[in-house]
């Protein structure tokens, strides 16, 4: 393994920006102090006072493997995630099959070894009947648990009262919940299906899955965890009502915490007539208002964490009618840019942005030493150039659906180094996956 010495570089991590050197050295962080002399065998990047950042943890992604690989799979996906800062990524259970007992989680851990060139991490997914794996899950082995309190495909949706008790008691890990109400979304698709037939406009997704749907399902994942002292999180906030329904502050010593997505920060309902299916995603993007409302959140700490719900599927699906069109984002190329977009607008500081998308779910997850720069930690790092900007075009979309709602988007930063694990895996550029990602260990 190369050792490396990154010189110049502004560093930001845990509330501070500095300028200083960093000494990688078999993989970990081992020195960080300013003006380090190279020794004999180090590489040197000089940073020439660009950010450094710790490697964006994405907690949330589906990487549609197994089964769904046409549309992106483990390997493809993490090319992506590579280009675009993240160095580690939690993958959730809705494959084919599901990811729901022992057999199907080890064998994802398996795949990724074999081809994954960043960090990763599987849930267990949550079903009405499988409460025995949920109980015996390990829990070295998995971040957490995820419920699809919503539609979900399969047998994915946990909609039994008694089931839902049962798991918020039982859980030894996070609980993470996907919180929309589904009665209330086939009321609402009914009535449009009433009006429009077919031909629904991509503008009523918001309407349909409403945000009276999400507000009553999150209440309701909130009241379980309070009544059985659940450790929750929960996943893509997108109104403003649930804004309110979460501390601000730090995130440590919460049992109960809260996570938005890079698109409720970047779009809002006005583009659904530019966009259409492209922005169709579960919860769905809704107001102006709420857009600013989640930026506010985030920036006073009542959402804890920022990530993507990174979803491929092929544009061919996405120009479907409403009703056949599915539902999901690719951005996690250019999430990180996207989320500096609105540091360069002066809605969120770089601090803030660092500890939503990196120390955050280390400390939530319990991540072993990853998601800070700190000596002996492993040498996750993202260097973002902040002075050339960047415009994005379909050819450099690396995930597998080669398209990305961001095209033609120019943003202020572009992403200029990644490195796993001491690896240069990304650099002004050019991709280097020849070097496997590491399981995350949980220090539980």
């Amino acid at each position: 393994m190369t050792d490396w010495l990154i010189t110049n570089a502004e560093l930001v991590n845990e509330g501070r920006r500095f300028h200083a050197d960093v000494r990688i050295r078999a993989g970990r962080i081992q020195r960080i102090d300013g003006q380090l002399a190279a020794r004999p065998g180090e590489r040197v990047f000089d940073a020439a006072g660009c950010w450094l950042l710790p490697g964006l943890i994405d907690d949330q992604v589906h990487f549609r493997d197994p089964g769904l690989t046409h549309k992106g799979d483990i390997q493809s996906e993490s090319r992506a995630c590579a280009a675009g800062g993240v160095t580690s990524f939690m993958d959730m259970p809705n494959t084919r099959p599901p990811t729901t007992d022992r057999t199907t989680l080890a064998a994802k851990y398996a795949r990724a070894a074999q081809v994954s060139c960043v960090n990763y991490a599987f849930y267990l997914g949550a079903t009405n009947d499988n409460l025995d794996e949920i109980r015996r899950l390990d829990p070295h082995t998995a971040p957490g648990v995820k419920v699809f309190m919503g539609a979900s495909t399969g047998n994915m949706l946990v909609d039994d009262p008694a089931t839902l008790e049962a798991i918020f008691r039982a859980a030894s890990v996070p609980i993470v919940t996907h919180c929309e109400d589904t009665p209330t979304i086939l009321a609402n698709e009914a009535a449009a299906r009433a009006r429009w037939g077919n031909d629904i406009p991509s503008e009523q997704h918001p309407l349909i899955r409403s945000r009276e749907a999400c507000i009553s399902s999150t209440r309701l994942a909130i009241a379980l965890a309070q009544r059985h002292g659940a450790r929750l999180h929960v996943l893509h906030i997108s109104t403003a009502e649930e804004c309110a329904l979460f501390a601000p502050g730090p995130l440590t010593g919460k049992r109960i915490t809260a996570e938005t997505c890079v698109h409720f920060l970047h779009f809002c309902d006005e583009d659904y007539a530019r966009l259409g299916h492209l922005i169709k995603c579960n919860p769905a993007i809704k107001t102006a208002a709420d857009r600013a409302a989640i930026t506010q959140a985030l920036a006073e700490g009542r959402i804890d964490v920022l990530a993507t719900d990174h979803a491929p599927h092929l544009v061919t699906e996405k120009a479907a009618k409403y009703a056949q069109a599915p539902s999901g984002l690719p951005t996690i190329q250019f999430s990180l840019q996207a989320a500096l977009e609105c540091v360069f607008a002066g809605r969120l500081t770089l601090e803030r942005v660092v500890e939503a998308a990196a120390h955050a779910p280390a400390l939530l997850f319990d991540v072993r030493e990853r998601g800070f720069l700190r000596e002996g930690y492993h040498a996750d790092l993202v260097l973002v150039d902040p002075h050339t900007p960047h415009t994005v075009t379909a050819a450099q979309v690396l995930s597998r659906c080669a398209w990305t709602p961001f095209e033609g988007t120019t943003f202020h930063s572009s992403i200029a180094a990644t490195w796993v694990n001491g690896h240069p895996v990304w650099q002004r550029g050019r991709l280097d996956d020849s070097v496997r990602g590491a399981p995350l260990e949980f220090a539980r």
